[in-house]
Parts: structure tokens; C-alpha cells; sequence
């Protein structure tokens, strides 16, 4: 979590808040409030989400998750270190389309990363939280809709250029949390028919330490009685077993997808 929020705090502060790249809840309006006022984006970024975990803890209660908790204030109190150790008069470099690509890539990865261990870095997502708890209101077209005013905003602020920045900034940034953690959870999904199943279940069970389903079917063409074995597994033991298959037996047949959200023993819980 530390590691996740850390990266996020990278990415804004070095990228996206000296380009003003108004896009993704709080840190998006920090640009805008820090063209109209005399506090930095750091500084509303932390009176902000100290104001939301407060309110997360009046209108949430007991529910409020203490992870949450836990990656606004840090990320908070590092944006503050930041403004204070490594002010930042101008960008980094003068290539906005590299900068955007980091401003978008390094908060997206620690979100996901955030998102994967069922925490969030605060901000929007605890006004999400409180609407769900109240109102039946769709919270995920509630929160693009609250993306797209500061991407608007940005528009009307600044310039056209700054606000087409952060319209793909915004594209970029849900496509890439969704990437992200699809591939933090992949998984490789096994159907393999076979004649002689058990070196094939003993491998899978004593070396790699999972288990598999293993039931009896037929050949629609030549009537044969097959076996079918039916396993989940991370990729770099699917490789494994994929080599030890072609080896022990070379005429079975195995069907392989992937899937990014199991639910049972040994993935995510229900």
C-alpha cells in the first residue's frame, strides 16, 4: 500500500500537477483550484481529503475502511514533502506528451495496485462511498461524471491545449487501471482431454500444488472414453504444466484461456 500510494504521489506531483493536467478527482481539481487561488495543488490536495476522510467517518461510520484511510493520509502528507523538499516552478522536461504519459501510467498503476488489496487513495472515492451507502445512484457514471467537470473545467481555466491533454489523460487513465489490474490477477484456466490423467493430476497436485476437477467424457467422432481434467493456475506455473504435458502425454488436447477474476480457495475470496 505504501509502495502504491507512493507511486501515485510520483506521478502527480512530477507530471501532473506542473502541466496542469486537470483529470481523475482530487488531484484533477487541484490543478484548477491552484490557477484560481493562492494554494498549490499539494496544499488543496491535502485539505481536501482531510476533509473527506472526515466526512467518510461521520456519514460511513464503522464501515469506513482504515485502508483507505491510511493511503489519503500519506499520500497527503507526501505531496506536502514534496512541495516543500522539490518545489516545482515549471515541468520537468518540455515534451507534454511524454509528461502525460507518466502523469497517466504511474498514478494508474498505483491505483490498480491500491484497488487489487481493496484500498483506495481516498478523494472522489469516499464521496462514491457515501452515495452508496445513501442513494441508489450509479456511482461509477456519478464519479466519470465528476472527471469529466475538471477535464471541462480545464477547457475553460486554461486552454484548449491543456484541456485536450487531459481528455486523453482521462481515457488513458481508466483504460489503464482496468489493464493493470486485470493483469496483477490473470490467470491461466486449463480443459485437458486426455487418455491417461494421472501423471498429469499427480504433477499438478504434488508440484505445483493445486488441485483440478477430473471428469469422464466422450469422442463425438471416435466414441473413445477421454478424461477430462479442469485446473486454474498463476501463468508461471501454466507454463510448467504445459511443458510437462507435451512431454507426458503429446496427444492430449488442452484448451487454455485466460481469466482475471476467480473467486474460490487459493484466489479471491468470495
Amino acid at each position: 500500500m505504501t509502495v502504491s500510494t507512493l507511486i501515485m504521489v510520483f506521478g502527480n506531483y512530477f507530471f501532473k500537477f506542473p502541466n496542469n493536467f486537470a483529470f481523475g478527482g482530487i488531484t484533477g481539481f487541484s490543478t484548477i483550484v491552484s490557477a484560481l487561488t493562492k494554494l498549490s495543488a499539494s496544499q488543496f490536495t491535502f485539505i481536501a481529503n482531510m476533509v473527506l476522510l472526515v466526512m467518510g467517518f461521520i456519514f460511513i461510520g464503522k464501515g469506513f475502511g482504515m485502508k483507505t484511510v491510511y493511503s489519503s493520509v500519506l499520500m497527503s502528507l507526501a505531496l506536502g514533502a514534496m512541495d516543500r523538499w522539490f518545489p516545482m516552478g515549471k515541468p520537468l522536461t518540455d515534451q507534454p506528451i511524454l509528461e502525460l504519459v507518466f502523469a497517466v501510467f504511474l498514478p494508474a498503476v498505483g491505483s490498480a495496485l491500491l484497488f487489487n488489496v481493496g484500498a483506495s487513495s481516498g478523494g472522489t472515492d469516499i464521496i462514491a462511498m457515501i452515495f452508496k451507502k445513501y442513494t441508489s445512484f450509479n456511482i461509477g457514471t456519478m464519479l466519470l461524471l465528476v472527471d469529466c467537470f475538471s477535464v471541462l473545467m480545464a477547457f475553460v481555466v486554461f486552454d484548449v491545449t491543456t484541456g485536450l491533454f487531459s481528455t486523453l489523460g482521462l481515457i488513458g487513465k481508466s483504460l489503464m487501471i482496468d489493464g493493470v489490474i486485470e493483469n496483477i490477477n490473470l490467470c491461466k484456466c486449463f480443459n485437458i482431454v486426455c487418455d491417461n490423467p494421472e501423471p498429469i493430476c499427480d504433477f499438478i497436485i504434488k508440484e505445483l500444488n493445486r488441485s483440478a476437477t477430473v471428469y469422464q467424457a466422450q469422442g463425438a467422432f471416435t466414441h473413445h472414453r477421454k478424461t477430462v481434467i479442469m485446473t486454474t493456475m498463476r501463468r508461471s506455473q501454466a507454463v510448467k504444466l504445459r511443458n510437462f504435458i507435451r512431454q507426458a502425454e503429446p496427444t492430449a488436447f488442452m484448451l487454455i484461456s485466460n481469466s482475471s477474476e476467480i473467486i474460490g480457495k487459493g484466489f479471491l475470496s468470495n
